[in-house]
């Protein structure tokens, strides 16, 4: 069997969405694949229109999934999508080019640009909050603390210039229920690690937060969606310490 010179990691759960407009932007692609969460919906079949490559899989966590994905991939060289993503044909161009070049770094970032409330947020903190997808075979892997997966690079790395689209929610609603799956995820590491919650954190941390992105990163130039991009910021920052405090309370409780 021939090696594929680009092979497309992503994985998913429930994203009939977004992952058909995902997979039509990395169609050309020697080879793509998909790492499902064991999804309800069309997500799968929608997949296998594009792949025969759909692996069922319970959700591990998002490192753990991300790394797996990887994992089965058989590329010389690969990029790592979300189900959100869109690789926009300036950034694909780049791909080829960079695949096809004896030279190149052994990892590449790519600006992502986020579509939210009906427009472009480029300011904010939320642009052009480059991340690293594309990787030499080997070279990368998966890191963080869920939920905030990372992947790094074991040598160079150069920056591409074409965009990587993010459809990141679908409304303020979808927002929500992301602050607070996200929330109790991290409240619940920072329970496992010893941290102790403070009223001074909860006091302190959302507002700053508020003027970080709404003032020093220019979020007010993004009109109201980035007014509400602040707010729940802030908002996140602040259910992350409740919730740390709320674990605390629920272990005492259960000691007692």
């Amino acid at each position: 069997m021939t090696t594929p010179l680009l092979s497309v990691s992503i994985i998913t759960f429930n994203e009939e969405h977004n992952i058909r407009d995902c997979l039509a932007s990395v169609a050309w692609a020697d080879e793509i694949v998909v790492v499902d969460a064991c999804s309800t919906d069309t997500t799968v079949a929608i997949c296998r229109e594009f792949t025969e490559r759909v692996i069922q899989r319970p959700w591990p966590g998002h490192v753990a999934q991300k790394q797996y994905a990887l994992e089965q991939t058989r590329g010389s060289w690969v990029l790592c999508l979300d189900a959100d993503e869109r690789l926009s044909p300036e950034a694909a161009d780049e791909v080829r080019t960079v695949i096809s070049n004896a030279h190149a770094a052994d990892g590449y970032t790519f600006p992502r640009l986020s579509f939210y409330l009906g427009r472009w947020i480029r300011h904010g903190g939320w642009y052009p909050d480059r991340k690293l997808r594309l990787v030499r075979r080997g070279c990368g892997r998966w890191t963080g603390m869920d939920p905030h997966d990372k992947l790094v690079v074991d040598g160079t790395v150069g920056h591409c210039q074409g965009h990587l689209y993010h459809y990141v929610y679908r409304d303020i609603s979808q927002q929500l229920k992301t602050i607070d799956s996200f929330s109790r995820i991290t409240a619940s590491q920072w329970h496992r690690q010893g941290r102790n919650a403070r009223i001074i954190d909860m006091l302190v941390r959302p507002p700053l937060k508020f003027i970080e992105t709404y003032v020093w990163k220019r979020g007010f130039l993004d009109g109201m969606p980035g007014f509400i991009i602040a707010v729940l910021s802030s908002y996140y920052v602040f259910l992350k310490y409740a919730k740390l405090w709320e674990f605390t309370v629920l272990r005492h409780s259960a000691e007692h």
